[in-house]
């Protein structure tokens, strides 16, 4: 399953081994992002439809892993508790709508937000681009570019992810 070996390796550069069996982390994002629908995606069970503004805890069974996901709503008034969720998480998944660039400069004031955020300082943020295969959308370099994510780091190891090839950067 792609989306499977997709996040394993995802966790994997977040500090996150396999041989970990338990884990938290917040999905957050602008409405519309696809946080729930990464949810959905990842899950081996049925996930109800959350009420737009509330936020939800989910626990995510896949293989031997256990994962407190928690969904914490994108619009302006929920954005306000996601800080109260910093200290519960072991990593944060920041969603971009990458066919809304009417949108883009306000999901980049809310990842500098986080980037800069004290609570942060030693928790893994990952981004990723949502809805790219839309026409129209932002393109991942596009996205890398407008988000001044060149030069980040994967992994323990500090490595800049982007000089190696995608399939390589599984390993890294």
């Amino acid at each position: 399953m792609f989306i499977w070996d997709w996040l394993t390796g995802v966790l994997g550069y977040l500090g996150m081994p396999l041989s970990v069996c338990r884990g938290r982390f917040a999905i957050l994002g602008l409405p519309n992002s696809g946080r729930h629908s990464l949810l959905k995606a990842t899950s081996e069970e049925h996930l109800i439809d959350p009420v737009a503004y509330l936020e939800t805890s989910e626990e995510l069974s896949i293989g031997n892993m256990r994962f407190t996901t928690f969904d914490l709503g994108g619009h302006s008034q929920a954005r306000r508790v996601w800080k109260d969720y910093f200290p519960a998480v072991d990593a944060i998944v920041f969603l971009v709508d990458a066919s809304d660039r009417s949108r883009l400069s306000e999901s980049r004031a809310e990842l500098d937000a986080l980037l800069t955020d004290e609570q942060l300082s030693a928790c893994p943020v990952l981004v990723l681009g949502n809805k790219i295969d839309k026409p129209g959308a932002a393109s991942e370099d596009e996205l890398r570019n407008y988000f001044n994510l060149y030069g980040q780091t994967t992994g323990k190891k500090g490595h800049n992810a982007w000089q190696y090839p995608q399939e390589e950067r599984r390993h890294l």
